[in-house]
């Protein structure tokens, strides 16, 4: 079994138990659900903003703790100020110790558009991700079929929350690709391994189609490496582990981007 395999199948058994606890009714009264959502594409073609997805991570299952001293307020809110065009928050607990109240916590504290990244495999999760305050979701192609890439993409679209497909190649995107996308994220890390390279998303640049939003994700980790990756046609580049594993994350962006 795989570690997205071991990932999803403790998924089932999570949100299983959140159904239990928490009532669709109830995300649906919750402080955030009623929002405005704030547009993922304004933002990162904003030419003030860098188009930098900024990433809270405390752990991740191939390299484990990066940092756990650090609180989500004070990081994103210096990613934020450090001109990130969103803030991508983990809310996975089991394997990259990610909470919800983070999310919540991350959006009080700041007004750009924030990603849940989590394993979203059921639609309760999409209702929660309103709920919790997020402004995007994240589909995973390799864990989902193109029909339920599609459902949940309508069901978010119809609350009105942005979608950010993650494609790991060719086959996945190819088959995933529906109306309900506003953007299209390729992994650099290879998921069999763990290794990463940023040549997975010069190989899919030339296959995502015009409409949507081009995002580059992990293995960023030089200013050079984005100024390329514009150049290919990307809008967003995804970093976190690069920012994280420093003591103050938010000061570690603002050199990364001074670099810009």
């Amino acid at each position: 079994m795989s570690i997205l395999d071991t990932i999803v199948a403790h998924k089932k058994t999570e949100i299983q138990s959140a159904k239990k606890n928490v009532s669709y009714t109830s995300l649906e009264e919750s402080e955030h659900f009623h929002r405005d959502v704030l547009s993922f594409k304004d933002f990162l073609l904003d030419p003030n903003r860098t188009g930098i997805i900024a990433e809270f991570k405390r752990k991740s299952p191939s390299k484990g703790i990066i940092n756990n001293t650090v609180s989500v307020e004070e990081v994103t809110k210096g990613y934020a100020a450090a001109g990130a065009s969103a803030l991508s928050v983990l809310t996975d607990r089991q394997f990259f110790m990610g909470k919800k109240i983070d999310l919540i916590r991350a959006r009080r504290a700041n007004q750009v558009p924030i990603l849940r990244k989590d394993f979203m495999i059921d639609e309760y999760q999409v209702i929660e991700a309103r709920a919790l305050g997020a402004d995007i979701i994240l589909l995973i192609a390799a864990i989902l079929t193109p029909q339920q890439v599609q459902q949940l993409g309508s069901l978010a679209k119809n609350i009105g929350l942005n979608v950010l497909l993650e494609v790991h190649n060719l086959e996945e995107l190819q088959r995933s690709i529906n109306p309900y996308i506003d953007a299209i994220g390729v992994n650099n890390r290879n998921l069999a391994d763990f290794t990463v390279s940023v040549d997975t998303s010069y190989q899919l640049a030339e296959h995502i189609p015009a409409e949507f939003m081009k995002i580059s994700e992990s293995a960023i980790s030089d200013p050079e490496t984005i100024r390329q990756l514009k150049k290919a046609g990307f809008n967003g580049f995804l970093i976190g582990e690069n920012f994280m594993k420093q003591a103050d994350p938010g000061e570690a962006m603002k050199e990364f981007v001074e670099g810009l």
